[in-house]
């Protein structure tokens, strides 16, 4: 039991992270460019084709996971220019009805391309097998997911609050007129921003490519997840993003894993396998409900990240 247990811990750590990685580039474009991408989760998807398509053509992992986010960091630079770019000053419902339409037409572009029937690629040779790890094993590909996320967090951590660039862009967001009059090229500054969050979404679906499968629409399940890690962490709030996804991620992993079983004991195992998952799911949104009753700005909002 104790084995089951930690595994379990260390797989919702795995899957809190993605929730973070994915959550942060959503968050800064809410909190900072307040502008709702409701397509961020296709841009997550666009960076998992990418990167299968790269592996399929015989490029290695880590190439082509570099392949895939830079391809999509263009897409959103696309994106950012062509479309959101003429939204700004407009209303959010403007800004939900053109990226749900960037998500449809995302879709299908990927049907077109790919099929509709998803691709699989394995992950790197020397993280495909298990590891040792306290005496049990583990998915040596899952530590690696766990590190390489934790990496580019704290990295996007100092970039946002520690760095010249960050302050312009934080700045920016409150006084666009004053940061321009010092000669910060905004309309640049707010592209790149879009851009990097594009590319934070690519990193994570392709970082769980090999984990899931890669199939049209995978983006839409993603985004509802981030958004519930964005109100439960606070918008804007980069800290608050990793502690609501390490929670939400430990909440469903662990619902999952054991709800069944503690069902099991007063009820038909079968009724206890479909009950169990579908209680699980729901726990992250009653977390949802119970923050936005007793702490409405999240549990650690932007002015403390």
């Amino acid at each position: 039991m104790t084995t089951l247990i930690i595994t379990q811990v260390l797989n919702g750590l795995q899957f809190g992270l993605m929730l973070f990685l994915i959550a942060t580039g959503l968050t800064l474009i809410l909190g900072i460019m307040d502008f709702v991408n409701l397509a961020h989760g296709s841009l997550y998807m666009m960076g998992a084709y990418a990167t299968a398509t790269l592996v399929a053509k015989g490029m290695g992992f880590f190439p082509a996971l570099l392949g895939g986010v830079l391809a999509t960091f263009a897409v959103g630079v696309v994106i950012e220019v062509v479309v959101v770019r003429k939204l700004y000053r407009r209303d959010h419902l403007d800004h939900v009805l053109a990226t749900f339409g960037i998500i449809l037409a995302f879709n299908e572009v990927v049907r077109i391309i790919w099929g509709p029937v998803g691709l699989t690629f394995d992950p790197p040779e020397q993280f495909a097998d298990s590891v040792d790890l306290l005496g049990f094993t583990y998915p040596a590909y899952r530590l690696l997911v766990i590190g390489m996320i934790s990496l580019v967090g704290a990295g996007l951590w100092w970039l946002v609050t520690r760095t010249r660039i960050g302050m312009q862009i934080r700045a920016g967001a409150t006084h666009p007129e004053i940061v321009s009059a010092l000669g910060v090229n905004i309309r640049a500054l707010k592209t790149t921003l879009f851009a990097l969050g594009a590319a934070l979404a690519a990193f994570s679906g392709a970082l769980i490519g090999p984990l899931r499968s890669v199939q049209p629409g995978m983006g839409e399940e993603v985004l509802i997840q981030a958004l519930v890690v964005i109100i439960v962490g606070g918008i804007g709030a980069i800290r608050g993003a990793l502690v609501a996804g390490i929670l939400l991620g430990l909440l469903d992993t662990l619902g999952r894993a054991f709800l069944p079983l503690m069902i099991s004991r007063f009820a038909n195992p079968e009724v206890a396998q479909a009950v169990g998952p579908a209680l699980a799911s729901m726990m992250i949104y009653l977390t949802m409900a119970l923050v936005l009753v007793f702490k409405p700005a999240g549990l650690l909002p932007a002015t403390g990240k």
